[in-house]
C-alpha cells in the first residue's frame, strides 16, 4: 500500500503538470489571438486592429462568454444610430458596477452562500440534499426526489454568467462597434478561459488589487461612452493603453507592494 507521502507528491506533481499544460493552451491562444489581431491590421488597418486588441483584453479580463448576447443586440439593433442611445443606458451600468467593485474595498470575509439570493430561491422551488451524490443533479433519499447542491452551483454559475455579461457587454461596446470586431475579440479572449481560470484561481489571493483595477477600467470605458456620446471622439489607442496601464498596474501593485493584512497577521 502507498503511503500518505507518496499519495500527495504524486497529486503535487499532477498539478504542476496540468499547469505547465494550461500554461501552454494559454500562450497557444494568445499566440493565435495576436497572429489574428495582426491579420486584421493588415487587411482593415492599424484604427481596426486597435479596437480589436482593446476588446479582446477587455472580454479576456472581464472572462465571460456572451456571444449569445451579442447576436440578440445586433438583431434587435441593426443600425449604429438606432443602437446609439442605449449606449447611454451601458455607460450608466459600467460607472455603476465600477463604484460598486471600489465600495466592496478589500473585505477579507468568504460570503456565506447560504444568504445567496439564487439559492435561497431555488431552495424554495425544490428541496435540496445535504450531500451530493457524484455528479448527479438530483437524487432519491427516503424515497423523496431532491436536488444535489450541485444543481445550486450550476444553478448560481449560470446566473453568474448573465450578470456579469451586463459589465462585458457595454465594456467592448465602449471600444467599438464593429459586430466582427465584437465578436472575434470576444470568441479569442475565451478561447483559453478554462485553461485560465485553473491558474487564476490559484493566484487571486496574491492579486488584491486587481478588482480595483477592473473596477477603474470599467469606469474609464463608461465615462469613455458618455464624452463619446457628446461628440467627443477618444482614440482607440488612448483607451488601449489605459486599460493594459490599469489593469498590468493592479497585478504589479498586488505582486510589489506589501500586504497589511498579511504583516498584522
Amino acid at each position: 500500500m502507498r503511503s500518505a507521502a507518496s499519495e500527495d507528491a504524486d497529486a503535487i506533481e499532477e498539478m504542476e503538470s496540468n499547469k505547465s499544460r494550461d500554461l501552454g493552451i494559454v500562450a497557444a491562444c494568445l499566440g493565435m489571438s495576436c497572429a489574428f489581431g495582426a491579420a486584421i491590421g493588415a487587411t482593415s488597418g492599424s484604427d481596426a486592429a486597435s479596437e480589436y486588441f482593446a476588446g479582446y483584453l477587455l472580454e479576456q479580463s472581464l472572462s465571460v462568454d456572451n456571444l449569445f448576447v451579442f447576436v440578440l443586440l445586433f438583431e434587435y439593433f441593426q443600425l449604429i444610430e438606432n443602437f446609439k442611445p442605449i449606449l447611454l443606458v451601458f455607460a450608466g451600468i459600467l460607472i455603476f458596477s465600477s463604484y460598486k467593485l471600489i465600495s466592496q474595498g478589500d473585505s477579507d470575509e468568504e460570503e456565506d452562500m447560504a444568504d445567496n439570493a439564487v439559492v435561497k430561491f431555488c431552495s424554495k422551488l425544490f428541496d435540496v440534499s445535504d450531500d451530493y451524490d457524484g455528479d448527479n443533479f438530483f437524487t432519491v433519499q427516503n424515497g423523496v426526489k431532491m436536488a444535489t447542491p450541485l444543481l445550486l452551483v450550476l444553478a448560481v454559475v449560470e446566473i453568474s454568467d448573465v450578470v456579469f455579461a451586463v459589465d462585458s457587454i457595454p465594456a467592448v461596446f465602449g471600444v467599438t462597434k464593429d459586430p466582427f470586431i465584437v465578436y472575434t475579440s470576444n470568441l479569442f479572449a475565451i478561447l483559453s478561459l478554462r485553461q485560465l481560470y485553473t491558474l487564476i484561481s490559484t493566484a487571486v489571493g496574491e492579486l488584491k488589487y486587481l478588482q480595483t483595477a477592473v473596477a477603474l477600467v470599467l469606469g474609464f470605458i463608461g465615462s469613455k461612452m458618455v464624452v463619446e456620446y457628446t461628440g467627443v471622439e477618444i482614440p482607440t489607442e488612448l483607451s488601449l493603453a489605459v486599460v493594459v496601464t490599469l489593469l498590468s498596474g493592479g497585478v504589479a501593485a498586488s505582486l510589489y507592494l506589501p500586504d497589511d493584512s498579511k504583516d498584522e497577521a
